[in-house]
């Protein structure tokens, strides 16, 4: 029997925090600190989880002076918006 190996991005997208900070970002561009506050995560593990969303080709970076607003790509939209679809079908199971 061959196993089926999982992808390291799905592995990411398995977390509440990973999903509500990637819906989060459909309402705009925003700072990471207010993202962070958002979803209420720590500032380090939101920079983090933004690196990673970066690196799968989710959300782009803009710099500003000293300041990062992040943005989602079409890629990031659309799975943004396919996991809110998710978490509402979700929250009908209570």
């Amino acid at each position: 029997m061959r196993l089926i190996k999982t992808p390291p991005s799905a592995k990411l997208y398995l977390h509440v925090k990973p999903v509500r900070l990637l819906t989060s970002l459909k309402a705009g561009p925003k700072y990471a600190t207010i993202l962070s506050k958002e979803i209420d995560c720590t500032y380090s593990h939101t920079v983090k989880l933004l690196d990673q969303f970066k690196r799968f080709g989710l959300v782009e970076f803009e710099k500003k002076g000293r300041i990062k607003i992040v943005t989602l790509t079409s890629l990031g939209e659309d799975l943004a918006h396919a996991f809110e679809g998710v978490m509402m079908r979700l929250n009908k199971l209570k």
